[in-house]
């Protein structure tokens, strides 16, 4: 135990601040620490990261004392009574929510205990970074102070960090997704990475074998419908009349036109970035930051494109982009007359 909590030294820089003294953690291998900083704004992985550490230590002993803190509401005093040893010498963990807006009191007393922390206490520290309160504590941890660890959990907004996310509960898993499989789960769950997140961990435990595309239709068929990256795909496909029924049923489903026209944005983005190359697809990747599957999906895309069409289509693309954001009157006509140019691979109207 006395081994798993001895932090690493040096190494990690903070967008061109000076270097840590702490581990860096990733939260999908949390370990436990005198004193663990999860630090950032995605929740999911936060509790998976909070969670991972309570469950290696109940592992090491199932007496584990846990308690629950909140440094706004907080009672001076506390983290010094939760980390003294007890009795009978339990291991103690002590969780600390909302460091981000933390009392004068609990700054204080944390500062302090950097200095002194417990034998066989782990006190997680839970700042989402939403404002600077507390920077005082989190200076001195990161400096090195208390024999800490730092488990960052940055936001995941971009589909690249979706698709990763959900890439990485299957590698996880030790479980196989087709790549056409793992879009379609993304795709059905772009709004909401709780929701993606026990998407994956329902079909790890219910499927036995490799997930394929089929799957993930017959799991979560309804939600793939009406996804914006099916509407994008069939569009780009040049199947106009599924693709303009496609995008009626997403938007009477609820789809707001602004990611609808993002999602076209993205491929298209992605696929102009491929057209014309002709480097291996690994190479390709690693030249532009994107995975292999993205460069060949974008490839089988562009059956069909040239460099004129392509044109049209981001011009379409952009135009619609000012439109759904409040230059025309009409979002709806405006995702259609896109939808058209995209799928027709003519100027509207011809």
């Amino acid at each position: 135990m006395a081994a798993s909590r001895t932090p690493a030294r040096g190494g990690a820089s903070r967008g061109g601040a000076k270097a840590t003294k702490i581990a860096q953690v990733s939260w999908r291998e949390p370990r436990p620490a005198p004193l663990v900083l999860v630090f950032g704004p995605e929740e999911v992985c936060a509790e998976r990261a909070i969670a991972g550490v309570r469950d290696y230590l109940r592992t090491e002993d199932p007496a584990l004392e846990v308690t629950d803190v909140r440094a706004d509401d907080y009672a001076p005093g506390t983290l010094l009574a939760l980390t003294s040893p007890s009795l009978f010498g339990e291991p103690r963990l002590v969780r600390v929510s909302g460091v981000e807006k933390c009392s004068d009191a609990f700054l204080q007393e944390a500062v302090s205990y950097l200095d002194h922390p417990q034998e066989g206490a782990t006190v997680i520290l839970r700042h989402t970074g939403a404002s600077v309160r507390g920077k005082k504590l989190l200076d001195a941890l990161r400096a090195g102070n208390g024999g800490g660890i730092e488990i960052a959990t940055p936001a995941i907004k971009r589909d690249g960090d979706r698709v990763d996310f959900a890439a990485g509960e299957f590698a996880a898993a030790r479980k196989r997704i087709a790549p056409p499989a793992l879009r379609a789960l993304v795709s059905a769950f772009a709004d909401d990475l709780t929701e993606l997140a026990a998407a994956c961990q329902q079909l790890i435990g219910d499927v036995e074998g490799d997930i394929t595309e089929e799957v993930v239709t017959k799991y979560y068929g309804g939600r793939v419908e009406v996804s914006a990256f099916v509407v994008a795909d069939t569009a780009i496909a040049g199947r106009y009349g599924e693709a303009l029924v496609a995008l009626r049923h997403a938007l009477a489903s609820g789809a707001d036109p602004v990611p609808m026209v993002a999602a076209f944005a993205m491929k298209l983005r992605t696929m102009a970035r491929v057209a014309g190359n002709r480097e291996p697809s690994r190479q390709l990747a690693q030249r532009l930051g994107m995975k292999d599957w993205q460069v060949d999906r974008a490839r089988r895309d562009l059956a069909g494109w040239n460099e004129r069409s392509l044109g049209l289509a981001i011009q379409a693309t952009a135009r619609a982009d000012a439109e759904v954001k409040g230059a025309a009157r009409d979002p709806i006509f405006a995702l259609e007359r896109m939808l058209t140019v995209i799928a027709t691979r003519q100027p509207f109207g011809e």
